[in-house]
């Protein structure tokens, strides 16, 4: 029961600071090229209460740790942003999908360096917080790459929209209501269904996870922890 407690505890913290940033981002950017919407509905805000949703933020990640799966995946209640309210909504919808992955990525190269400061802290304190910047790299780059699959209503999706040709553009965006089944489908049917045929199709490690290593390499790397 105590390693469960402290698995959650360092593991809870990270990804709060990572979705509520991620969140915050978008509506911050949207509100700075035109679109008041988030900041007047309050959702430009370092509240972690703002951003949560009760099925995505809270279940949906409990029931796939306690399940014991290879991954969690979750995902916050989405900004708000009319499109139509940007100075230029094709070019800014795509730097509002940008705000969200590239603020992960900032926060993945923060938590690196603060490793250097976290380690010099005493027992207990030290450790838990070591533990918790290194959970936080990992969360922040799987968020990040995640969330850039070019599939509606990822930000990935929105920022394809943005720059393909309209012929293309336009049946892509309509792909936006079906977008949660497509990904359940393929992180989570296509794999299942692959292991009872004999085969090992695992998207998560070839789409996600190994793109994530690559990030993570560069930025030990670049910070020193390498």
């Amino acid at each position: 029961m105590n390693e469960v407690l402290y698995t959650l505890s360092v593991w809870a913290l990270p990804v709060l600071v990572a979705i509520t940033f991620h969140e915050a981002a978008h509506g911050w950017v949207a509100w700075k090229l035109g679109d008041p919407t988030a900041h007047r509905l309050g959702r430009v805000t370092f509240n972690p209460l703002k951003h949560i949703d009760p099925f995505g933020t809270i279940l949906l990640p409990a029931l796939l740790f306690l399940s014991r799966m290879p991954f969690v995946l979750g995902y916050a209640k989405p900004v708000p942003v009319n499109f139509r309210a940007l100075r230029h909504p094709r070019r800014d919808s795509v730097l509002v999908a940008l705000a969200g992955p590239g603020t992960n990525l900032g926060l993945a190269v923060a938590s690196a360096a603060l490793i250097h400061v976290a380690v010099l802290a005493p027992e207990p304190a030290g450790p838990w917080l070591t533990q918790n910047l290194a959970n936080s790299i990992v969360v922040n780059l799987v968020l990040a790459v995640f969330n850039m699959l070019p599939i509606p209503p990822l930000d990935g999706g929105r920022v394809a929209v943005g720059l393909l040709p309209q012929a293309l553009a336009r049946p892509l965006a309509r792909l936006e209501r079906y977008g949660l089944l497509i990904l359940i489908g393929l992180l989570f049917l296509l794999p299942w269904l692959s292991r009872k045929l004999g085969y090992d199709v695992n998207l998560f490690l070839w789409v996600i996870w190994r793109p994530v290593q690559v990030l993570l390499e560069l930025i030990t790397m670049l910070t020193g922890l390498a």
